[in-house]
């Protein structure tokens, strides 16, 4: 791997491998200012709220347009965003796909029509859709590598509780896929240790306590709850405590995004674990923008590094916390 390189607010570390050629990219003209499409897939948690007021401040700081849309949790409605953005001949989009696989059609789209593609935070898949060919490139969190840094901190420090429920994000979103797949990996190896049930929360808190409670009534014998984001593992500490159970003691509570409650709760003792995934773009998409339209290259992916909190941390951590 190449070392980090500090980029504004989030330090990237530039995926290894060769640079794509990004010749079959739509060009971009330097400009002074641009009209800029951002295409969100929600905006009900504090995550999503704090990309879209980093993304605006970012465009305001530097006197670009952005035309903004919320999708409102519908993968269709984010389809005709996009396809809104396209019909205003934006200059360029940001999009952070809500599903991998039926943004990709919109995504050609935008190429066709001469417009560039950005994707933030979430990925589209890669048998549909290319870096260099279809969108410029992901910047992101390796949403892998976040599932596995929960497995590898639960079997080191689980003090016999090996019983697990899982609680999915967004069915068909690649931080659901991949935060699955880096976790259960890596309790595929540690035979001590039982996935006893997964559902999906949809990142939701309301979800993601419903989905608690119906897992917990089927498995009283679970001792580790591992939630996709913060939302779904504080409606899971919901779920617990109306069950009579104590977070973070009778239950293991481990989490992915570090928002400030969730950092809080892990202060408080009722979430064990937290590995951040940072939601502030702006600086590092228009950067890329910017970079894009001067002929710099760039990789498939650039990948965010992000922290995580433990009892240890989170208090000095806190502060940080977005």
């Amino acid at each position: 791997m190449k070392r980090p390189v500090q980029f504004g607010m989030i330090a990237l570390a530039l995926v290894t491998g060769t640079v794509l050629a990004q010749s079959m990219l739509p060009k971009l003209a330097v400009k002074s200012t641009y009209r800029v499409g951002f295409a969100q897939t929600e905006s009900n948690n504090p995550w999503r709220l704090a990309q879209t007021k980093s993304m605006q401040d970012e465009a305001k700081r530097l006197g670009y347009q952005l035309v903004y849309t919320d999708a409102a949790g519908s993968t269709a409605k984010q389809v005709a965003d996009v396809r809104s953005m396209i019909a205003q001949k934006v200059d360029a989009i940001f999009l952070s796909p809500r599903e991998d696989k039926p943004l990709a059609p919109v995504v050609a789209e935008a190429r066709k029509a001469g417009i560039p593609v950005i994707l933030l935070d979430r990925n589209i898949d890669p048998a549909l859709s290319k870096a260099g060919a279809d969108y410029v490139t992901f910047i992101g969190s390796d949403f892998i590598k976040e599932g596995q840094r929960v497995g590898d901190w639960l079997v080191k420090n689980a003090k016999g509780k090996t019983n697990i429920i899982e609680l999915e994000g967004t069915t068909g979103s690649s931080p659901a896929n991949d935060r699955k797949t880096g976790f259960d990996g890596v309790i595929a190896k540690n035979s001590s240790f039982k996935i006893l049930a997964s559902q999906s929360g949809d990142f939701s808190r309301d979800k993601g306590r419903q989905a608690a409670e119906t897992l917990l009534q089927a498995h009283p014998e679970a001792n580790v709850i591992y939630a996709h984001n913060d939302e779904m593992a504080i409606g899971a500490i919901s779920a617990l405590e109306a069950a009579g159970k104590k977070p973070g003691v009778d239950v293991l509570v481990l989490s992915i995004d570090g928002g400030k409650e969730a950092v809080k709760l892990v202060v408080d003792g009722k979430i064990n674990y937290v590995v951040e995934c940072n939601p502030r773009f702006g600086p590092e998409a228009f950067k890329t923008l910017k970079g894009y339209a001067a002929g710099t290259k760039y990789p498939a992916k650039v990948i965010n590094t992000d922290r995580d909190y433990t009892a240890q941390s989170a208090k000095t951590g806190l502060a940080g916390a977005y």
